[in-house]
C-alpha cells in the first residue's frame, strides 16, 4: 500500500463528499510550474485524477510531464488566449504574480487580467468548479488583527499586490460555483520566497526586532494548502475561506527556528515601528525613482508583517469544506529542510 503523503492526510476529511457528488475527473491547474501549483498537480495526480497543468516555465513543465501530468505552456495574462484544451470538470487558478513590490501594471496584468482570462477559459471548457487561490494580504492593516474572518470588511489595499488580489476576488465572486481560498504564509520544500528570504536576511546582518518581537502569525505548510484546495474541489460550498496551520507563532520564533535548521544564529536589533516604517517608505520612494525600480530590502508591508499580529479564523473552512490542518510548524520545518 502506498504511504500517504502529508496532503493526503489533509484531504481524508473530504472523502465524505465523494458520496454526495461524482469525483472530479479532469482538473486544470494554472500556475502549475510554481511552488504551490507543482505540489498540487502531483497530489491530484496521485489521487488518480487527470491533471492538466498550465504555466510558463517549460523546464518545470517538462518535469511535470515526466511525472505523468499533461502540461501546456502559455501565459494566462496574454490577451486572446485560445489553448487547445479538452473539456474539464474543475479549474484551479493558482497562477499569480506574488510579491510585495513591483509595478502596478505588472500586478494588474498577471493577477486581474490573468484571473479574468482564467474564468473565461474555465467557462469555455465547461468546468463546473472554479477554485481561486487568493491571499490574506487583501485584509492587511497596520495593526494587530486576531482571528480575522473572511466576511470582515476589506481595508484600502496595502500595496499593488493586495489591490490586484482584491480586484481578482471581486471578479471570481460574481461567477457561479466558485471558491476563494486565502492561505497564509506558504512554506515547504521548493519554496524560494518566505523562509529562504528570512534566512538570507539573517545571514546579511541583524534583523529588526519590532514591538519586542511580540507579533504572532500562522503560517501554512504547502501540503495543508494542497489539502485545502482538494477539500474545496470536493465540496459543494461556495464563498471565501481562510486556510492556515491554525497554530499562531511569534515572528521571532519562526525566524529563530528556520535559521536553526539552516545552521545560522540570527541577530536582532530593537527598532521603533514608526522609525522602521519611515525608513521603509523612504527606501520605497528611492526605489520608485531609480531605473528599474529595484525592490527595497524592506518595504512598509514587510515591516508591518513583522510588527503586527495577523491570525486567521478557520471555522468556516472547517465547517463548510471539511478542512483540518495536519502539519505543525515543527513537522513542516522538518519536511522543508530534510
Amino acid at each position: 500500500m502506498r504511504r500517504l503523503q502529508g496532503s493526503d492526510h489533509a484531504c481524508l476529511t473530504c472523502l465524505r463528499y465523494l458520496c454526495a457528488i461524482r469525483a472530479v475527473v479532469r482538473i486544470i491547474v494554472s500556475g502549475a510550474t510554481g511552488f504551490l501549483g507543482g505540489h498540487l498537480c502531483r497530489h491530484l495526480h496521485r489521487l488518480g485524477h487527470e491533471v492538466i497543468g498550465l504555466g510558463r516555465d517549460t523546464a518545470k513543465g517538462a518535469a511535470l510531464r515526466l511525472d505523468g501530468i499533461a502540461f501546456h505552456s502559455f501565459n494566462l495574462a496574454a490577451s486572446g488566449i485560445n489553448p487547445a484544451l479538452p473539456a474539464a470538470d474543475a479549474f484551479v487558478h493558482a497562477a499569480a504574480l506574488s510579491s510585495n513590490w513591483g509595478p502596478r501594471s505588472s500586478f494588474q496584468a498577471a493577477n486581474v487580467s490573468g484571473t479574468c482570462n482564467a474564468l473565461d477559459l474555465a467557462e469555455k471548457l465547461g468546468a463546473g468548479r472554479f477554485v481561486f487561490v487568493s491571499s490574506p494580504s487583501v485584509a492587511f492593516r497596520f495593526r494587530d488583527q486576531f482571528e480575522q474572518k473572511e466576511n470582515d470588511a476589506l481595508p484600502p489595499p496595502v500595496n499593488a499586490y493586495a489591490e490586484s488580489k482584491q480586484q481578482a476576488e471581486a471578479l471570481v465572486r460574481v461567477r457561479p460555483n466558485t471558491v476563494i481560498l486565502r492561505p497564509r504564509g506558504l512554506y515547504g520544500r521548493g519554496d524560494t520566497s518566505l523562509l529562504p528570504r528570512l534566512i538570507r536576511a539573517a545571514k546579511d546582518g541583524a534583523l529588526p526586532l519590532l514591538r519586542h518581537g511580540e507579533a504572532v502569525t500562522d503560517l501554512t505548510h504547502v501540503d495543508d494548502v494542497v489539502g485545502g484546495i482538494t477539500c474545496a474541489l470536493m465540496s459543494r460550498a461556495t464563498g471565501t475561506y481562510n486556510i492556515s496551520s491554525g497554530e499562531p507563532l511569534s515572528i521571532k520564533s519562526i525566524i529563530e527556528s528556520a535559521c536553526r535548521h539552516a545552521g545560522i544564529t540570527p541577530r536582532f536589533t530593537g527598532i521603533p515601528v514608526g522609525l522602521a516604517l519611515l525608513a521603509a517608505r523612504s527606501a520605497e520612494l528611492v526605489a520608485r525613482l531609480t531605473p528599474g525600480q529595484p525592490e527595497p530590502i524592506f518595504t512598509a508591508y514587510s515591516v508591518g508583517v513583522m510588527a503586527y499580529s495577523q491570525t486567521l479564523d478557520l471555522s468556516a473552512a472547517r465547517r463548510d469544506l471539511g478542512y483540518a490542518p495536519q502539519i505543525s510548524f515543527v513537522d513542516g520545518l522538518g519536511r522543508t529542510f530534510s
